[in-house]
């Protein structure tokens, strides 16, 4: 895959992928630091947490202003590219792994037939 960095979605484009590379290294670091027992570990996963949050946040708006220069009817021409198709890809996982869940499952009627069934 070659970046061409021609006009400035590209260089938006670039951005987006920075800020999730970050989001990736800090999520991961902060799942290997959750269970040490190191003190510096135990110190530094609250910054990790901090900057994942941020980063995760920087993210989902950046996505969704890329979605919104994409998917505006004012504009007639779409044109999509690899990059911009790549991210779209991940942030269909992104919104399904960092979804709130316990509001779907535990809310639901079959989720409390289930409970009260095993219970």
């Amino acid at each position: 895959m070659r970046i061409r960095l021609e006009t400035s979605v590209d260089y938006f484009l670039l951005f987006i992928v920075v800020i999730k590379f970050i989001f990736v290294l800090t999520a991961v670091s902060h799942i290997i630091l959750s269970h040490s027992t190191n003190k510096k570990a135990a110190k530094s996963d609250p910054k990790l947490v901090y900057w994942r949050e941020r980063t995760e946040f920087i993210f989902i708006i950046s996505m969704a202003i890329l979605l919104i220069y994409h998917f505006n009817p004012i504009f007639p021409e779409k044109y999509i590219n690899s990059e911009t198709s790549l991210l779209f890809f991940m942030f269909g996982f992104v919104l399904i792994i960092t979804a709130d869940w316990n509001i779907f499952v535990t809310e639901s009627p079959w989720y409390k037939r289930i409970v009260s069934v095993i219970t």
